[in-house]
């Protein structure tokens, strides 16, 4: 996998691939009195950033730095708790002497002069964060709600200090945008069944734009919160199927029962044509706001503990309001405003509401989707899913 992105692998335990320090008086990048003599590992870039240095400025360097080292020396060994520092094996110290840089130090001990040098540790472990998940349109029309989860380690500690700020937060949006690009291109079919090679393309990609930050992506894998709308060809197969049966008046599908002989395919098609015409019947939000008064309880306060004002937006337009307050005692609902300030207030269509209280659509899908407004902490507002998995049950 590492050679198919460009790096090279690192042995498992292999630390040491940058020089460890040692006592001497010159040190990296040709500064003075440094702790460590070692050879320089920033190539180019670093004699790019020197080449504007004139003699003056190492003159300064130089007398600057000797006067810090003979104070340092003069008050040791309390300068010595100060200047003085472990760094651990899975660590380097990036440290910048009077600005400029040093080759990266560890591990072991490394000594810092006072007031001139400023340090920051690298961490070299392999470490991971998620992508939240986000709306991505597929190539056949799907929308979908896909997170991802992916792991990194830092290869280069110079260059993941000088190059980019939040190392996390960079990789992450780097990511968000790979996965929009390559998921873009595929089928919602190919993205259920590919995955893994969905992913491993992914890494290869993202590792394409982060080298030169000085990390390496080493796993990238897929998550699918939920599809929140199918691709814009699924219905029309089944629908293809009915949409003969239905043509006619209702005295021509009559007829059509009537001559069919008992056994005979076409009575395949009548019984369909009656399943499709007798939709099963969805309960009213009154219904549904009264199957939620029995189920209240404490137990389902602890768990969700806040108070909800719903607002429902009714086919003809007009707005109808209720609460459910699971904030204290046993809880209560009702129509109207709560007494006092609500945690969360929701906007809702009813049609939307009748789906998320019979366990048809989560609440995070609805948001995400913007089906479902919210207004205050979001956190609080998706806890609203104990309380519709209680009315499932219930039903």
């Amino acid at each position: 996998m590492f050679s198919r992105s460009g790096y090279q692998a690192l042995p498992l335990g292999d630390f040491d691939r940058f020089q460890q320090s040692s006592i001497g008086l010159y040190g990296a990048q040709k500064g003075f009195f440094s702790f460590g003599s070692k050879a320089d590992q920033l190539g180019s870039a670093r004699n790019a950033a020197d080449s504007s240095q004139g003699w003056l400025s190492w003159i300064c360097h130089g007398i600057i730095t000797s006067l810090v080292f003979l104070l340092m020396l003069l008050t040791f060994p309390i300068s010595g708790w100060f200047a003085l520092k472990i760094v651990p094996t899975y660590e380097r110290m990036v440290i910048f002497r009077l600005g400029r840089l040093r080759a990266p130090q560890g591990p072991g001990v490394v000594l810092l002069l006072p007031f001139i040098d400023h340090w920051q540790r690298v961490d070299l472990r392999t470490r991971a964060f998620n992508v939240p998940p986000c709306k991505l349109i597929s190539r056949d029309g799907a929308v979908l709600s896909m997170g991802a989860d992916v792991q990194f380690r830092v290869w280069d500690p110079a260059l993941s200090v000088l190059v980019v700020k939040d190392l996390v937060a960079a990789t992450r949006m780097t990511a968000q945008s790979a996965m929009a690009k390559a998921l873009g291109k595929k089928s919602l079919r190919e993205i259920q069944g590919e995955k893994l090679r969905i992913g491993e393309q992914l890494l290869l990609d993202i590792n394409d734009m982060t080298k030169s930050w000085g990390l390496e992506v080493d796993r990238v894998e897929l998550t699918m919160e939920a599809v929140l709308q199918p691709p814009r060809d699924a219905l029309q197969g089944p629908l293809g199927a009915i949409a003969p049966v239905l043509e006619g008046s209702p005295p021509q599908l009559a007829s059509h029962l009537l001559d069919s002989k008992p056994g005979a395919p076409e009575a395949d098609s009548v019984v369909t044509v009656s399943e499709v015409d007798s939709p099963r019947r969805r309960p009213s939000v009154a219904e549904l706001l009264s199957a939620v008064e029995p189920i209240l309880s404490e137990a389902l306060v602890s768990q969700v503990g806040a108070s909800y004002q719903v607002d429902i937006i009714l086919p003809g337009g007009t707005r109808s309001t209720f609460f459910i307050d699971l904030s204290s005692g046993s809880g209560r609902a009702g129509c109207g405003v709560p007494q006092g300030s609500p945690d969360v207030v929701l906007e809702v269509a009813e049609e939307d509401l009748q789906e998320l209280m019979l366990g048809e659509l989560r609440p995070l899908a609805a948001y995400m989707s913007g089906r479902l407004r919210v207004q205050g902490d979001l956190q609080l507002a998706l806890r609203l899913e104990e309380l519709f998995k209680a009315v499932k049950l219930h039903r």
